[in-house]
């Protein structure tokens, strides 16, 4: 659905973006994250066609985005960060425009306007004033917009922006059920949405791409060591040691709780760990009321790849 090859974009000044490739399957649900300023949106504008490239392709559905521009846009439904809309308009009365602009046809206006109203929880807005909404139900008309033409490919920058955690829940909701008919290509800095959405992730970073691979193959490949957590009564120090002696154990970090009870970060990598400190715990007589693996989440990928704590090979 996507290829982009060797795509690179020279300001004055400075390289947005340098020389990336990557491809996106039909039907794929992608994550593309990279803290501010790392050429998210500027590869995005490329992708769509609204920024030039300074080297590079891109081809959308088999089109390349410069050479054949209405074609590829044919298949794309774009949501830019900053959705502009005619806050004057009539929700109806705007959909009409953009649907016109998008060359619907004249007989398929008004039931395709519907369709995309019902998709976005828009069924009661159409007379409402789009400068009147709230900025969740804006965004809701920004998402309407981009579904008009019916894309295979939707392209979503930062669609939850601004918005407040139950607008947050409600757009999530709304992109989730989109994802099952749209390849989806989604920028956002709510990590968890892309965690839960999203089989594979893009992390670019000063203009490359630094990691593309799905959370859980990065978190095995980047993360390495399992980390469990066990809670145990006993003297700390004496616990802390015992663990340290245990086959296949790395490091050992300690945190009080109440009651005099220890939480034990235990950092391993072997995976069955867990049955070795339960053997322990009980051959020196503690007692123990919680064992289990800890998830390493996408933040965590995140923050160790773009701090530079550690370098992260980029499969092809």
């Amino acid at each position: 659905m996507i290829k982009v090859s060797n795509l690179t974009k020279q300001f004055s000044g400075y390289r947005a973006v340098d020389d990336i490739s990557f491809e996106v399957d039909r039907g794929e649900i992608i994550g593309f994250l990279g803290p501010n300023g790392a050429g998210k949106t500027t590869t995005m504008r490329m992708l769509t066609g609204f920024l030039h490239p300074t080297r590079g392709s891109v081809q959308i559905a088999g089109f390349d985005i410069m050479k054949n521009p209405l074609e590829a846009r044919r298949h794309i439904g774009y949501m830019p960060e900053s959705c502009p809309l005619y806050m004057e308009m009539r929700v109806d009365e705007y959909l009409r425009f953009r649907a016109q602009i998008k060359e619907v046809p004249r007989r398929a206006l008004k039931p395709r306007i519907a369709v995309v109203k019902d998709q976005c929880g828009l069924s009661d807005m159409g007379r409402r004033i789009i400068g009147q909404l709230s900025k969740g139900y804006r965004q809701r008309v920004g998402l309407a917009d981009s579904l008009l033409s019916e894309p295979d490919l939707l392209i979503l920058d930062e669609p939850t922006a601004g918005l407040d955690p139950n607008q947050i829940r409600e757009v999530r909701e709304l992109i989730g059920r989109l994802a099952e008919r749209h390849t989806l290509l989604l920028s956002t800095h709510i990590l968890p949405e892309v965690e839960m959405a999203c089989k594979r992730v893009l992390i670019i970073d000063k203009g490359k791409i630094v990691a593309s691979d799905s959370p859980a193959s990065l978190q095995k490949r980047l993360l390495g060591n399992a980390l469990i957590c066990a809670d145990i009564l006993g003297d700390p120090t004496a616990v802390e040691s015992a663990l340290k002696t245990i086959d296949g154990v790395d490091a050992v970090m300690a945190e009080p709780l109440e009651d005099g009870w220890n939480r034990f970060r235990v950092d391993s990598a072997i995976p069955n760990i867990r049955t070795r400190i339960f053997d322990c715990v009980v051959s020196k007589d503690w007692k123990l009321r919680e064992l289990h693996m800890e998830n390493r989440s996408l933040e965590d990928i995140f923050v160790a790849i773009t701090h530079g704590e550690t370098a992260l090979e980029v499969e092809s």
